[in-house]
């Protein structure tokens, strides 16, 4: 991971945060948003001047009593710590034990067989950079009303989320949908610091500006486990549970649970024989 990216992370950060978050006086009005890196640097017990060294990239060996300290002092959550503890490490492991920017987008028979298992629940392959590069007829049946498979998703559920002019018609929580996305990404940017093309896919996506809004603020959240409330063309609104398994390092099988909750309701069947 770049220097930057665990600079950028610091700043973002301290950015977020308003004095009453962490039971400081509001005082006058700021001409920049968040707290000073001096605040910080007091709620951490570190002096200012290594705060800023962190910031700036001129230190790259934080010991983990300073990553903890710091992290309390930014309210991180168990989430953000672990990226945060993640983007430390990878500064020091970068030169010793560089990262493959090579990605395996290729689907094994035996992972296409799992996702053909999986019928009649839809369920489909993701590449690390959201790209869909396998699924199962019920999956296809579900989401091809929606675009999914149109030109303008370019075969990737980011670019149509983003970039798809019907997204944030048929997907009523749009916005949790959007967070999820910049999560995945945001992730695989820090397991893969190298990849090339992920890093143009990224960069292609910040032309949209609920893309680039998230991207700059680090956000995470937990993306694995999520629901997509959903009004679909065809069976009206649909409730989609949406669980990732990761059995590859570069490769994710997704699995949406489609209106569980009313499984057993007369007459309701899940996906389209």
């Amino acid at each position: 991971m770049s220097r930057s990216e665990f600079a950028e992370f610091l700043i973002a950060r301290r950015a977020q945060l308003q004095p009453e978050d962490v039971g400081l006086p509001a005082g006058r009005r700021r001409r920049t948003p968040g707290l000073r890196r001096e605040e910080v640097a007091a709620l951490a017990g570190v002096s200012s001047d290594y705060l800023a060294r962190l910031e700036q990239g001129r230190d790259t060996n934080p010991s983990s009593a300073v990553l903890g300290a710091i992290a309390d002092a930014l309210r991180l959550n168990e989430i953000e710590r672990h990226h945060f503890g993640r983007l430390a490490m990878s500064m020091e492991q970068k030169a010793s034990c560089p990262s493959s920017g090579q990605a395996r987008e290729q689907v094994s028979d035996t992972l296409r067989a799992v996702v053909d298992a999986l019928h009649p629940t839809p369920a489909f392959v993701l590449g690390r950079w959201l790209d869909v590069l396998a699924w199962n007829p019920s999956w296809r049946a579900f989401v091809e009303p929606l675009g999914l498979f149109d030109e303008a998703a370019h075969g990737s559920f980011a670019t149509y989320l983003f970039a798809h002019p019907d997204a944030a018609t048929y997907i009523r929580n749009w916005s949790d949908a959007a967070d999820m996305v910049a999560s995945a990404l945001r992730n695989a940017q820090t397991r893969f610091p190298d990849d090339r093309s992920l890093e143009a896919r990224i960069t292609a996506l910040q032309r949209h500006p609920e893309f680039d809004r998230r991207w700059r603020e680090h956000l995470l959240i937990d993306y694995r486990t999520h629901v997509l409330l959903i009004e679909h063309p065809l069976r009206g609104q649909v409730e989609v549970e949406i669980e990732s398994l990761d059995p590859l390092a570069d490769l994710t099988i997704q699995v949406w649970l489609v209106d569980r909750r009313k499984a057993h309701a007369p007459g309701l069947r899940l996906v389209n024989e």
